[in-house]
């Protein structure tokens, strides 16, 4: 995992999408976020009754077709693993967040992380032709996930932030939440049919790749806004005791 510094940073594009403004000023916690995407190899270690629901094989390539429910059940056996507290109640699926244990990022976390302190439409700026170094999308993906870290990082060493697969975050999504949204530690809103997926696949054009863009999603794939092989996600944590001190 790599420890992403407590800080504040401008969140949405006054250039993007309606759904993706205002741009707001938003403050964070200092957390640690997976360096790639859950690959099937990982998953698989924990997720016994369903180790391998992936259309794409491969133990190094990110784990897809997966719903928000079996990120979060995977999330609680990482945790029970590792000895930590589960963030997920079984029952009614609300995020504890004062527990030690790993959870989905919040869509403020994820977005934060990914810009790693660019204010540009992507990680690395905002010229897109230089997505491919970092990015496989429609254009250079051959219609298929890829293994994790074969392209560029970000400054935070993070992974395909950009493309592979889309990435489930923790929030419901509102395509208006952004007017209302608290400064500290945003998380999304109380209660929806839909939760927010952030960073592109490699079906996406590089428009849908930016760190920016949003979408919502049913958690159980009942609607098409990406199609099932291509939704992942990657996990984070609360930063422990005197690592939240640290800086980059």
């Amino acid at each position: 995992m790599v420890l992403i510094p407590a800080g504040e940073f401008a969140m949405g594009s006054a250039n993007g999408q309606a759904e993706e403004r205002p741009v707001h000023m938003v403050r964070l916690d200092a957390f640690l976020m997976d360096r790639t995407e859950v690959t099937q190899e990982q998953f698989g270690k924990l997720m016994r009754d369903n180790p391998s629901p992936s259309h794409f094989k491969g133990a190094d390539r990110p784990v897809e077709q997966v719903s928000w429910a079996e990120a979060a059940i995977y999330c609680n056996l990482r945790s029970k693993a590792e000895g930590l507290e589960p963030c997920y109640d079984e029952t009614t699926a609300k995020c504890n967040f004062a527990a030690d244990g790993y959870r989905l990022p919040t869509e403020a976390e994820w977005e934060y992380a990914c810009r790693a302190g660019s204010t540009g439409d992507y990680s690395f700026g905002s010229d897109a032709r230089v997505l491919r170094q970092y990015a496989w999308y429609a254009d250079n993906a051959e219609k298929k996930t890829q293994p994790v870290a074969r392209k560029k990082p970000n400054a935070w060493g993070l992974y395909d932030m950009h493309g592979n697969v889309a990435e489930w975050c923790n929030d419901i999504y509102d395509a208006a939440y952004y007017a209302r949204s608290p400064k500290e530690n945003p998380r999304g809103p109380d209660d929806g049919e839909r939760y927010v997926l952030r960073g592109g696949a490699w079906n996406s054009r590089a428009e849908a790749c930016r760190s920016a863009a949003r979408v919502g999603a049913v958690p159980g794939f009942q609607d098409a806004c990406f199609a099932r092989d291509a939704v992942g996600f990657r996990c984070v944590r609360r930063a422990p005791n005197g690592m939240s001190a640290m800086t980059k």
